[in-house]
């Protein structure tokens, strides 16, 4: 079960979800006939209830499902879900098996954990946003990606799995907690380290991984488009070398030296501006110059030769995740297994409160509206003489 207010939250049931979970939104009650879908995109292979959590019939109602839960997803600020009387001792006390999986941006136990914000605060504070930017420019923040979805959803889906595991071997339930201060601190690790080394020990923009380098940059093209240049090797290099005519004129020998960068890079800009980006693709495909084409989701959604269709993050052999593109019952593994969804991923579908969730009850636990549980005030209740 999910709540749906941020985007952390929904994302790590979407992981659920793509991996075969059965996931219930739980939404707010709401009295309209044909209400309005929320803001949430990250709806596929997910059903909703309604429910009034304000009122003592929802809570009793969500009670009534946990013993039937193995996971809660809660992305409320801290405190709102012991409010609500469902704090993770009552969880835990009517179903010791469950994972309660908890969501804030800033750490709860630190300095800025009663302030709002946003992917940009977090990743901020977490020093991750110091790393991005070119040189003499003000961090840029990489969308929400970072924090949102790196650092929060994918995280937090990290730590109830790990949960579960737990739970395969103790048998008891647990509380998971993650903040995109954290999150996205540890997917900095690597550079924090680096920057300890001659690799990245300079202002941001003028190291190796960053921008500095000119053989690990983008370049723009004749016409207005983007290669994306990371020949870090010296073989690599050497092939970069050759596509783009400069073979011979020992720059494969002088380009540690870092005085040498700034001509080099300017050389490259000049090079890379001759040509359209489809003619250095011809030069660079099949090589290994470390050198490709930067595509944006429009051209990749639009063109089948190119590699747009998303596929599962990993690839279990036995146990495929959900497939996102249309394909064959004897696809690939690694395409997923079913029948695809609407959009292939590039459309988002919203759900709106209460849509599937009925039906979601009934396959979880034969559950039966005029039975089971009706319908009071927009949300759902339980029906007193049922034995929920």
């Amino acid at each position: 079960m999910t709540s749906p207010p941020a985007l952390t939250g929904p994302f790590a049931g979407l992981l659920l979800a793509d991996n075969g979970a059965s996931v219930l939104r739980i939404d707010r009650s709401t009295t309209s006939p044909n209400p309005a879908p929320t803001t949430d995109l990250l709806t596929r292979h997910k059903s909703s209830i309604a429910v009034d959590l304000k009122a003592p019939a929802g809570i009793a109602f969500i009670k009534s499902l946990l013993p039937h839960a193995d996971v809660v997803i809660d992305p409320f600020r801290p405190g709102v879900l012991e409010k609500l009387g469902l704090g993770p001792d009552v969880l835990l006390e009517i179903n010791p098996r469950i994972i309660l999986g908890r969501m804030t941006g800033f750490r709860r136990d630190g300095r800025y954990k009663d302030m709002a914000g946003h992917d940009i605060n977090y990743i901020a504070v977490s020093g991750a946003l110091s790393l991005l930017g070119g040189t003499n420019e003000k961090p840029m923040p990489p969308a929400n990606i970072l924090g949102d979805f790196a650092g929060g959803g994918a995280t937090l889906y990290q730590g109830i799995l790990l949960a579960l595991l737990e739970r395969g071997k103790s048998g008891k339930g647990q509380v998971v907690e993650a903040n995109m201060v954290d999150g996205s601190a540890y997917l900095a690790t690597f550079p924090r380290m680096l920057q300890k080394t001659p690799m990245w020990d300079r202002p941001r923009g003028e190291n190796m991984l960053d921008g500095g380098s000119p053989w690990y940059d983008t370049y723009v093209t004749r016409d207005g488009k983007f290669m994306a240049v990371g020949a870090l090797e010296p073989q690599f290099f050497r092939e970069l070398i050759k596509g783009l005519g400069l073979a011979g004129k020992g720059i494969e020998e002088s380009r540690a030296d870092r005085k040498t960068w700034p001509e080099l890079k300017e050389t490259f800009t000049r090079i890379f501006k001759s040509k359209t980006r489809t003619e250095w693709e011809q030069i660079f495909d099949g090589t290994d110059a470390c050198c490709t084409p930067i595509l944006d989701f429009q051209e990749l959604q639009q063109d089948s030769n190119r590699e747009g269709d998303q596929r599962p993050a990993v690839t279990l052999r036995g146990s495929p995740s959900l497939a996102l593109t249309p394909g064959s019952a004897s696809r690939d593994p690694s395409t997923g297994q079913g029948a695809g969804v609407k959009g292939e991923s590039y459309l988002g579908t919203t759900l709106y409160p209460g849509q599937g969730g009925e039906e979601t009850l009934n396959d979880w636990l034969g559950w039966k509206r005029g039975r089971d549980f009706d319908l009071e005030n927009g949300g759902l209740v339980k029906i007193p003489s049922s034995k929920l």
